[in-house]
């Protein structure tokens, strides 16, 4: 038996779409192990994200709705998880692996004393998991020996769960945080905000690297990305440049994605950048280096100058959808 509780995000009232990959990977657990699948929700006056958590086939939703929960403290909400998770009698719990979890899993595994493995892209009957190692190049067995398991859910790897009709036990989670006990405190929170689509979500991603040359070059990339309602991204060479936010990184220090078109323009193909892109649907490549990595995985590629190619397919999408 395999009990398996699931820490889900939400923003703005909204369940974030990540979260539904780590539903899809606790409903193939517990049918390969047993058990049942549960759901965390964590926050203040978070009824409508308990409630929509509850159409993917949760056996019980668990709700920690207080105001010391209003904002986000690893501190605060990893001894909230622990505690929902011996209550839910976990054997596993898991998240999508996103910015937050890598915050918070690691403390309640530290909590729970439990083995982790993070950013797993499959498991095995016996009950092990499977993860990349050595940016991707090759993909490990991991046994846990420990007797509760904390995971992290590669979103490209799990297909997000349907939604289903409403159902699901509401169990309230008795919540006693101290906040001023903290090393930490709630300041505020800059949200960036953006008409294009969220890497993660995006069907379409733009992407560039050092041949952009600066941000005047990723301004004709987000051109192109507009024209196509389009997500960019950006390799950590152009981040650690300044020429973009560290919130459009792809790769294995960033985001991993996987839309149904990735286009790479001026990227050379890393390992690092690999690891974080390979599993998109299409990818075409734009590089005046023949020999450049990227190529290798690349369903189209284009040996050309950036800013002479880019323009030109501007234009041409721009007499299509005239």
């Amino acid at each position: 038996m395999g009990n398996v509780l699931v820490i889900a995000e939400h923003r703005d009232g909204q369940l974030k779409k990540a979260s539904l990959s780590a539903f899809a990977f606790a409903k193939k657990y517990v049918q390969k192990q047993g058990g049942e699948f549960s759901i965390l929700v964590m926050g203040h006056n978070v009824g409508a994200v308990a409630d929509a958590a509850s159409c993917f086939g949760a056996a019980k939703v668990f709700v920690a709705d207080h105001a010391d929960l209003a904002n986000y403290l690893a501190e605060s909400y990893a001894a909230v998880a622990a505690q929902a998770a011996k209550d839910a009698g976990a054997q596993v719990v898991a998240a999508t692996t996103t910015t937050q979890a890598k915050d918070l899993l690691p403390r309640v595994a530290a909590k729970l004393e439990a083995g982790m493995a993070s950013d797993i892209v499959g498991l095995l009957d016996n009950g092990w998991f499977l993860r990349p190692v050595w940016a991707g190049s090759a993909v490990v067995e991991v046994e846990i020996s420990t007797p509760v398991k904390v995971v992290t859910v590669r979103q490209t790897e799990f297909e997000a769960a349907p939604k289903g009709a409403a159902g699901g036990q509401k169990v309230p989670v008795n919540v006693a945080v101290n906040l001023g006990a903290l090393r930490k405190r709630f300041e505020k929170f800059e949200v960036i905000k953006s008409e294009r689509p969220e890497l993660t979500d995006a069907r379409v991603i733009v992407s560039g690297g050092r041949g952009t040359k600066g941000a005047d070059g990723f301004k004709l990339l987000e051109g192109l990305a507009d024209l196509l309602g389009a997500a960019v991204g950006a390799t950590r060479a152009a981040v650690d440049a300044g020429w973009v936010p560290n919130d459009l990184q792809v790769g294995q220090t960033g985001k991993v994605v996987a839309p149904e078109l990735y286009i790479a323009a001026g990227v050379s193909g890393a390992i690092q950048h690999l690891a974080g892109m390979k599993s998109s649907k299409v990818i075409v490549a734009i590089n005046k280096d023949p020999e450049a990595p990227i190529f290798n995985v690349a369903d189209y590629g284009l040996v050309a100058d950036l800013f002479k190619a880019v323009p030109e397919m501007a234009e041409e999408i721009k007499k299509a959808k005239a």
